[in-house]
């Protein structure tokens, strides 16, 4: 069995004259990363692996999360593969991935995650929002072999929030 939570960025700042890729996360963004990661704290998920977009929006969303769920940032491997809005290339990572690895985080971008989730999940995502988390669980041993999985949690800032 093989898990991989996907984890779509939090929500950035557009207010900087800079290029997509070197976009930080607005206050709000790093204040959903908080509210997400601590929902998820509480379901001791152990990643063995976490890979993030080279984007720095995606970065600081993984450095909270990481910090919060008290993780090594010597886990995090950046890959530009995941700085990827179509899927095809984060499909791709994820196929070419070690077996060692059973349970992974990736967090990248939309619209590629909202359609990997709905393609290898089996419950039904209109759109994954910023900072959106979705678990998915695999009957597989090599990631080569992916193919349909169990959506297990999906947790979204919006539904933590009063």
């Amino acid at each position: 069995m093989k898990k991989i939570v996907f984890v779509r960025h939090a929500k950035s700042s557009w207010e900087f004259d800079i290029t997509d890729i070197n976009r930080p996360l607005k206050k709000r963004g790093i204040a959903d990363s908080d509210l997400v990661s601590r929902a998820f704290k509480i379901l001791k998920f152990s990643p063995e692996i976490v890979f993030s977009s080279s984007a720095r929006r995606a970065l600081e969303t993984c450095e909270i999360f990481v910090n919060n769920l008290n993780i090594s940032e010597d886990y995090i491997k950046i890959e530009d593969q995941l700085y990827d809005f179509g899927g095809n290339k984060v499909i791709n990572f994820i196929k070419a991935l070690d077996n060692c690895y059973n349970n992974i985080m990736i967090f990248g971008h939309n619209h590629a995650l909202t359609s990997i989730v709905n393609t290898y999940g089996n419950i039904y995502v209109d759109n994954l929002p910023t900072c959106g988390l979705v678990i998915i669980e695999f009957d597989i041993d090599c990631w080569n072999e992916l193919k349909q999985g169990e959506t297990l949690k999906m947790i979204f800032p919006r539904d933590l929030k009063d």
